[in-house]
């Protein structure tokens, strides 16, 4: 038993006999069987929430698009501020403000007035930086909250989650894929979902700042992922996960697979929720989770063969079994030129993409130095070589030297690899270099990168689980091969 006395005076305090502190206890505490019955039933609260909470599928928020000025359509009946509005609307940034109707707001959320209510969005960019960018206009349901950082403004949906999933899956592939694969990414969309939202709750408590970049004046180490993102859950294109409201038709198959795997996720062995990350062709290795972000393991997300067929152990983190790894076309179930299977998993503007198990680019010398120089902004004078310091166990290098005949320099991971050498993204950064046409100084007039897979290859390989699912592997058989370890779980009803 703990207490605290306040008295008036010090001297009043002194006074007190331990007898009088005794009785005084007595009569405001609670005895040892009182005590029992409340903390048996505080025990029983908790557990009737926790139980209530697992039950309820928990709502997430997707920042669709964020630029000074936005156009969009609440296609029915919407309230705001206490006023029922619907059809076009438009807001613009003022003086680190929204500017709606001639009045200034911090914040603007509309909320449906009916379940089938929806809104549209205009010049929704998808694919950012990528090849395949392009803008649309997208319709989604759920709520619009419109919001204001420095001197743009961010559109935020917020939805459940399991509404969500059904878009995601629709984006990210198209509706008519098997009901397996369909099942085995409802899954891992869920279960990388909310261990993002659970990571930005854990930040937000803790205000820790996540550092993803380490830079010197020879290096400059960068890697792209999610804490980034302060204002919403995580956003709508790639660089969190392909999501398009309701602008994709969601086939019966698609709502089998989110219904029928209803609140399943990912767990590791240590209990955490799996942040199961996926690409699109692993190129016949999946690669490991540090050579991409940040340096730490996670045991679920680990190398493989991304075949179930005997196999020979191969380190393709050695140059010399790089360039023969990827000047041949070893079997994996990724390697595959079966129509049916790839216009299932990829949508109309990714089917453009043709050789991604393997592929190459060629650059001149003038190409390749304009695009290094515009973006890292440095002098290299001509460019003699680039030299592969570092690459994880797929092949995909996660530090590169930069060697010119002004300066030297390193770039890391592989995404800001592919980045830098690419007007876009270069497909993958598991790739090897051909120097050619070299001049009496030595130097180089073109470059033949030659390589394989299309991602960063981390976790499921959609075509490799695509092909898997063609070959009668179930769903929960798919996430075993590519989630090495991890458990399948019921997480909410």
């Amino acid at each position: 038993m703990a207490g605290l006395i306040i008295t008036p005076r010090e001297t009043d305090f002194e006074r007190i006999s331990e007898q009088q502190v005794e009785t005084l206890y007595k009569e405001v505490g609670i005895g040892s069987n009182t005590f029992e019955h409340i903390k048996s039933r505080l025990k029983k609260v908790t557990a009737e929430q926790d139980k209530t909470d697992k039950e309820k599928a928990p709502d997430v928020s997707v920042g669709i698009l964020s630029r000074e000025r936005i156009r969009f359509k609440l296609e029915k009946s919407y309230t705001v501020n206490g006023q029922e509005v619907s059809g076009e609307q438009e807001v613009t940034s003022s003086c680190g403000k929204i500017l709606w109707k001639d009045m200034l707001y911090t914040e603007l959320l509309f909320r449906p007035q009916a379940p089938d209510a929806s809104f549209s969005i205009y010049d929704v960019t998808i694919g950012v930086n990528f090849h395949w960018e392009q803008k649309e206009t997208q319709t989604f349901t759920g709520q619009l909250r419109i919001t204001v950082d420095g001197e743009k403004l961010y559109a935020i949906n917020t939805l459940p989650v399991e509404s969500y999933l059904e878009s995601v899956i629709s984006s990210e592939m198209s509706a008519t894929c098997g009901i397996e694969l369909l099942k085995a990414h409802a899954v891992i969309s869920r279960s990388w979902l909310l261990a993002q939202m659970e990571k930005r709750k854990i930040n937000r408590i803790e205000k820790e700042k996540q550092i993803s970049c380490v830079q010197k004046d020879d290096e400059l180490i960068r890697w792209y992922d999610r804490e980034d993102h302060t204002l919403f859950d995580v956003c709508a294109d790639d660089h969190c996960q392909r999501y398009q409201g309701i602008t994709k038709t969601t086939s019966k198959n698609v709502t089998e697979a989110v219904q029928g795997t209803r609140g399943e996720i990912l767990m590791s062995i240590a209990g955490e929720i799996c942040d199961a990350r996926f690409s699109k062709c692993c190129g016949g290795m999946v690669e490991e989770y540090r050579y991409c972000w940040e340096d730490i393991d996670k045991p679920y997300l680990t190398a493989l063969r991304d075949t179930t067929e005997e196999k020979v152990d191969i380190d393709l983190t050695k140059e010399e079994n790089i360039k023969k790894w990827i000047h041949s076309s070893p079997n994996a179930f990724c390697n595959t030129t079966n129509t049916k299977v790839l216009s299932q998993v990829l949508n109309d503007f990714d089917q453009i993409t043709k050789d991604f198990y393997r592929w190459h680019v060629s650059y001149t010398q003038e190409e390749l130095l304009q695009l290094i120089s515009s973006k890292l902004k440095i002098d290299f004078g001509k460019i003699l070589n680039l030299i592969p310091l570092q690459r994880g166990k797929s092949g995909r290098i996660s530090r590169l030297k930069i060697v010119g005949t002004k300066r030297s320099f390193i770039i890391g991971k592989e995404l800001e690899i592919r980045r830098i050498l690419s007007s876009s993204h270069l497909y993958s950064s598991s790739f090897v270099i051909d120097l050619l046409d070299l001049d009496a100084a030595g130097v180089p007039q073109r470059f033949k990168l030659i390589g394989a897979g299309w991602g960063h290859g981390v976790g499921l390989c959609q075509i490799g689980a695509a092909v898997m699912g063609e070959k009668g592997y179930t769903y929960d058989a798919i996430l075993r091969h590519y989630y090495s370890g991890a458990l399948l779980k019921k997480f909410y009803e």
